[in-house]
């Protein structure tokens, strides 16, 4: 038994619930109540199904899964603290799989170590020395940053000499090498090494958890470039993954429930002085899916904050296919609208987009009126009307080929909307805006559907038809959970070939929501990592890649055998197992549905009518489901 099984053995959902303040009723083999992660005294749409240790929120949060992602949820931590937090709680005795080996882990640390050293020298430069004056009155009379900010933040600065760094490390014990390794040197050509940041404020950059990764460091001197700089890729730095401010910003953000994402490091730190503490930042460049999936974490609902002068909204202008390949600069956002909406449509995240007026960064704004800024998020627009609202400024739109221009790039960014009722809604404020007869944009496209170029486009509104991530379903069988994972870790390169096999019958890809387990999703978001690199074996990177708290769970399914068959066979035998899980959890999920509809003393003809829709969707997937599954009955009958 593995110890997330154990713990699981020692503790149910209902008992886990009851003590985190959540009151329940019993209802045949299930338990209602009020969802946590919610506001809501009036429909009690959270249910617990203890036979299969899952529960679920029918309601707005649509949140489920097993008692780690409750506590994830709830507390606002990772499946590692998570995991821990239970084990303490039952007295399971966590069994210490390394990722990686002993001496790498040691040489992480004292890299890290370093790190942590490098910011105490550069605070102290910054406060304790004659050179750094100017920098900390620089910071407190321009920036108007507090002396408690500038601490909590451990900001610091960077002497303006070629060797201060390497010298002083050097006397701490450390070689130019271990320097070079954490980013805080550059090697000359010639020979030798030099400090890599000089003459400039210091932002120690920390992970999630609080741990040191690098710097970002921002010029004192005007004619210095680049503006911002950051560490260069380290083992400790990837700026792809990190976002500066997360590790003060998660209570907030799980607290608020809504993370705010900012351009520049001093635009965070100047919010969080003003209270606004639901703030971060990515490190300069495009906003990744892992940033995303960390904010999730915490919070599905973001909100982006741009300058309205920022090269994002000129990269609209210029044409929305192209407008990441436009970015080239190191100190703005790439505002990817089409990423973005992608990135929203997977991860099933409601991500805005707030302009700051009158060209203000984030920092003047909060400094002139605070409550300008609380507005302005409040006011946030989602993506596509954000768009709409770029390329109609200061245009004419009475004038024909001016709507044209204007249909010609929302339109196919409109389509990639998931949900139908979305791209209706958006479709008529499109014909509003410009003055059109929403029929013509219909029109387009039906006629774009139709060309050999949209037919993946074509097949989305069926996909999404027969979505079953929005709401999350609960979903059952174990068993199959681990065969399928058992495939998809030995065989990676099999799963866009049992994508394009569910998507030929108009079902959903594979997801996280076909499993239950935490950590079993947490393995398939690896392998989907995995197939999006080319520069070591997928098998490998998974392996390469995990996490000890996923470990366990990786070594306990290769015990299993793989299925006996070759590519087709078992692509074919992974998409019946995918099938079959589904209509299980919808079975179930159907049942549960019509018990809530059942006690009308507990709902409003608003929540009635939804709970209405989402059974005649399940149903309509139920039907997509059987219709599969026979085929594929036929298939191997001929």
């Amino acid at each position: 038994m593995s110890s997330t099984d154990e713990i699981k053995t020692r503790l149910g959902i209902v008992e886990l619930a009851e003590s985190a303040g959540v009151k329940l009723r019993r209802s045949g083999k299930t338990y209602t109540g009020f969802c946590p992660f919610h506001s809501n005294t009036k429909t009690p749409a959270f249910v617990i199904w203890p036979d299969s240790g899952t529960w679920r929120c029918f309601g707005e949060c649509g949140e489920g899964g097993d008692i780690f992602k409750f506590v994830m949820k709830k507390e606002g931590v990772d499946f590692k603290d998570a995991l821990q937090i239970l084990a303490d709680r039952t007295g399971v005795k966590l069994v210490e799989y390394q990722s990686q080996p002993p001496e790498q882990k040691e040489e992480y640390q004292r890299l890290r170590n370093l790190l942590e050293e490098a910011a105490t020298f550069y605070r102290h430069q910054l406060l304790s020395t004659p050179e750094g004056e100017a920098p900390l009155t620089y910071l407190m009379e321009k920036r108007k940053l507090t002396r408690e900010t500038i601490e909590k933040f451990s900001l610091g600065y960077a002497p303006h000499h070629w060797d201060s760094a390497v010298v002083h490390f050097k006397t701490k014990g450390y070689t130019e090498h271990d320097l070079l390794e954490v980013g805080l040197v550059s090697e000359r050509e010639s020979g030798g090494y030099y400090d890599k940041f000089r003459n400039r404020i210091m932002i120690p950059i920390r992970d999630e958890n609080g741990k040191m990764t690098g710097f970002g460091a921002r010029i004192l001197d005007p004619n210095d470039i680049p503006k911002f700089m950051n560490s260069p890729q380290t083992v400790l730095f990837d700026k792809s993954s990190l976002l500066f401010g997360l590790d003060q910003a998660r209570k907030s953000i799980r607290a608020q429930d809504q993370g705010v994402i900012v351009e520049g490091y001093l635009d965070v730190i100047a919010l969080h002085q003003a209270g606004f503490s639901n703030v971060v930042s990515p490190m300069g460049t495009s906003i990744t899916e892992t940033q995303i999936k960390m904010l999730k974490k915490f919070t599905r609902k973001l909100v982006l904050a741009l300058d309205p002068d920022s090269a994002g909204q000129k990269a609209v202008l210029r044409g929305l296919e192209s407008a990441r390949s436009s970015m080239d600069t190191e100190d703005e956002i790439r505002f990817d609208a089409r990423g973005l909406l992608r990135h929203e449509g997977r991860l099933n995240a409601d991500l805005r987009v707030a302009t700051m007026p009158d060209g203000l960064d984030p920092d003047e704004v909060v400094e002139k009126d605070p409550a300008l800024w609380a507005f302005l998020i409040s006011t946030s627009k989602p993506i596509v009307e954000y768009v709409l609202d770029v390329l109609i400024r200061d245009q004419d739109v009475n004038d024909p080929k001016t709507k044209s221009s204007i249909v010609s790039k929302i339109i196919p960014l409109i389509e990639d909307l998931p949900d139908p009722i979305e791209r209706d809604a958006y479709r008529q404020l499109v014909a509003r805006k410009i003055k059109v007869d929403e029929r013509s944009l219909l029109n387009i496209k039906v006629a774009e559907k139709r060309t050999p170029p949209s037919k993946a486009a074509a097949k989305v509104d069926a996909q999404k038809a027969n979505n079953i991530e929005n709401p999350l379903i609960v979903k059952g069988n174990k068993n199959l959970e681990i065969s399928c994972m058992n495939v998809l870790l030995r065989r990676p390169d099999l799963l866009p070939h049992i994508d394009r096999k569910l998507q030929e019958s108009r079902l959903e890809r594979v997801s996280k929501n076909d499993f239950d387990n935490t950590e079993f999703q947490l393995l398939l978001e690896l392998i989907q990592r995995s197939l999006e690199q080319d520069e070591v074996d997928q098998v490998k990177f998974v392996e390469n890649n995990l996490t000890p708290s996923i470990e366990e769970a990786y070594t306990l399914i290769l015990t299993q055998k793989l299925p006996v068959g070759q590519n087709d066979r078992l692509i074919e035998e992974m998409v019946r197992m995918i099938i079959n899980i589904r209509q299980a959890t919808l079975k179930k999920s159907l049942e549960q549905i019509s018990f809530l509809m059942n006690e009308p003393e507990n709902l409003n003809e608003t929540k009635l009518a939804s709970l209405s829709s989402v059974m005649q969707q399940y149903g309509a997937v139920l039907r997509n489901l059987d219709d599969a599954r026979h085929k594929l009955t036929e298939f191997r009958r001929k």
